[in-house]
Order: C-alpha cells, then structure tokens, then sequence
C-alpha cells in the first residue's frame, strides 16, 4: 500500500485558507441577519442524530448521501446529518410544539458520501430558512422572496427562478392508478427527461390514451409562461388537481412578477426532485455562471407528523460556500484597521491602549519576542508608536 502524503485531504473534502475564511464569515453574519430581519429565528440542530430521525420525511432520498454509524453507548444506528431541514421540522414539530406560524432559520456544516457531478465537495455549508405553520400561497411567497432576498444580499446578480409543482404529477399519477412500482419507473424515465425510454414504458401501461399522450407531453412542458397556457390545453382531460396546481402557479408567478418585474421566471412542469416529499410548490435559483441551482426550496406539507405534530411548511435551503465563492472579489473587507502593537511586554499602557483599541473593534497584532515580521508583512495599515510617553497610532507609509 503506498504511504499517503500527510497534507492530503480526503476527495471532496477540502480546507478553507484566511482571505476566504474571511469573506465567508462576513456573509455569514450579512445572510443571518437578513433572516432576522423577516423574523426568522436561528436553531442550532446536531451535526449527528439518530439515522431514522435524519431519514424522516424528506431525507428518505438521501440515504445514500448519509454516513453511518453505530453509537458506542446506545448500540443504536446513527448518521452524520446531509441535510437539516428533517432537524429543523423536529424542532418545529416537538421542541417548539406550538400550533402558531414559526419561522426558523439555520447555518452549519453537513456532510456527504459523495460529491454532486459540478460541485464535488462533500462538506456543504447549508444555510436555509422553513416557515411552519401555513398552508397558503403568502407563505411560499415570503419564502421565495427571502431567498431572493438572500441572494441579493450575497451580491448575486441575474438571479433566474424556476417554478414547478409536484401536485400536477401526483394528480397524473392517481388518475392512472398506477401501482407503486409503475410509478417509480415513470419517475425514473421523467427524471431523465427520456423520450424514447418513456414512450417504450407507457406502451406497457393499461392506462387511458389521453393520459399517456400527457404524460409524453410533461417533459416539454418547460419555457416561459405561455407554457402554462400551453399546459391548460394539455391537461384538458386531467383530474380538477391538476387544474388547481396550474392556478397556484399562475397565481404565485403573478405574484412575484408585482415585486420584481425584471425577474426571469420559468416553468418546468416535469420537474420531480424532492417529488417522495414535497408536497406542492417548488422553485430554485440559478445564475448564469452555474450550471445547476444555487438555492432551492419548496412545500413539504405534515414532515412533522412522525414528531407527533403535522404541520404545513416550506422553505429553502443553498451552499454557503457556493454563494461565498460566486461573490468572492465583489464584497468589501469589513472595513476594521489593523494596527502592529510593538513589543514591549512590561509597557501596561502599551497593555491599555491596545486593549482600548481591540474594544472599539481594531485588530490590533502584537509583537512577539524576535520577531522579524514587519508592520506591512502583517497587512497592518498603522502602527502604535511611543511619544512623549504615550501611545498614539501612525499611519505607516
């Protein structure tokens, strides 16, 4: 076996150096205080927890993403967190146990078994809001407008948003009475946006023509919004569901249009991530420099139910990181002075005017016993200085 270089880090697994630490920080504390600003409240979940708990509801699909296990106290199954939306919606549903609206927001590092196709990491930092408690179009709207909101923040621009409904396939499916497993196979192919394999698979399917030629039709059902007209036309034959789950996004689509007329909005009616738990509305974010979302979101309605308290919910969730590296460059440093403090360990004024200085916010760097490093070497833009028996600041040159 050959010896790995110490320095090595795990694929996927990477460090994050001081300029970029910084700047990470910085849009950390700007995107939490957006969040409480619109009233959300931080909650701090646990980076493990219990494995069913973590595969509750919406983290059925990441099983493969979570790591694994078994408590050294209890003998029990546990899992690295991949994602904390489950953790927030226990939160919600029994910590809080509370029946009025709760907004709740959360910062943290998760971990994953292997890296999406683009981003690669395996250690996301995911930052999100979830808002319990309503059922309504209000609610997904606030959502999406503080996701927006949040990006803003983040200094993104060309924000485009896609918009679908998982209650339009779900209508389709229940009115094909499709088994379990026929579902899951027309999921697959839909997934794939395969139009060979699709038509091979309703072939196969005892189901009515007009719904097959609707189901051929879903993954064409994506653009601007004359594809909702478009889609009306389609789903003439289709269950009042369906119907409803069209209104909701003309409705919504309306909605946002009001706030932000510049906004691109498109629609993809065949669009299924997230589909074992969402329950309605969904929507992501893209940008032009990124090839998959950057933030994304939805409804999923009575997660709460296995905590003993079902209740309406939506929310959004992006990579910190994703968002730190598409601003990094754009943001300001935090504007704070750096000032070199020489060293003189038995000057207690030097000890007071640097202590006075780190109060008022200054980064203030001391010297240390034979040190060669200069005032510039340390970024430092001024310098204390001795005169006439006091210490005063000096811009250096």
């Amino acid at each position: 076996m050959l010896q790995r270089d110490p320095w090595l880090l795990p694929d996927g697994v990477e460090e994050i150096l001081p300029v970029d630490a910084q700047h990470l920080e910085i849009l950390r504390r700007q995107l939490l205080d957006v969040f409480e600003c619109w009233g959300y409240e931080k909650v701090v979940p646990p980076f493990i927890d219990y494995l069913d708990s973590l595969l509750t509801g919406s983290a059925h699909d990441l099983n493969l993403q979570t790591f694994k296990l078994t408590d050294q106290l209890s003998g029990e199954m546990l899992g690295i967190r991949a994602d904390m939306t489950p953790q927030v919606a226990r939160i919600d549903a029994h910590s809080l146990s509370h029946q009025q609206v709760s907004r709740l927001c959360y910062e943290g590092t998760t971990l994953h078994t292997r890296g999406d196709a683009l981003g690669k990491t395996r250690i996301p930092m995911q930052i999100g809001a979830e808002l319990f408690g309503h059922a309504g179009i209000d609610s997904d709207t606030e959502v999406i407008r503080l996701m927006l909101e949040v990006l803003a923040m983040a200094g993104l621009k060309n924000v485009h948003l896609d918009l679908g409904h998982v209650g339009i396939y779900r209508g389709l499916v229940t009115q094909a009475s499709l088994t379990q497993e026929q579902e899951l196979a027309l999921f697959e192919v839909l997934q794939r946006k395969s139009n060979c394999e699709l038509e091979v698979l309703l072939e196969n399917y005892a189901i009515a023509p007009e719904l097959q030629t609707i189901f051929l039709a879903l993954p064409k059902l994506n653009g601007d919004k004359s594809v909702l007209a478009q889609a009306r036309t389609v789903f003439a034959s289709a269950d009042a569901s369906v119907g409803e789950a069209l209104a909701q996004l003309e409705q919504l689509a309306d909605i946002l249009h009001s706030y932000y007329p510049e906004l691109t909005i498109s629609f993809d009616l065949a669009e299924l991530r997230g589909y074992h738990y969402h329950t309605g509305m969904v929507f992501s974010a893209f940008v032009p420099e990124v090839g998959k979302e950057i933030a994304r979101g939805g409804r999923y309605d009575n997660i709460g139910l296995v905590f003993g308290n079902a209740r309406p919910a939506t929310g959004f969730s992006a990579d910190l990181k994703v968002l730190a590296a598409l601003t990094k460059g754009t943001q300001e440093s935090d504007g704070r002075a750096r000032v070199f403090a020489p060293f003189a360990p038995e000057d207690r004024a030097l000890d007071e005017k640097v202590g006075d200085l780190r109060a008022t916010g200054c980064i203030v760097i001391r010297q240390l016993s034979g040190q060669q490093d200069h005032a510039e070497d340390l970024a430092c833009k001024q310098k204390l200085e001795k005169i006439d028996e006091n210490w005063v600041l000096v811009p250096l040159n």
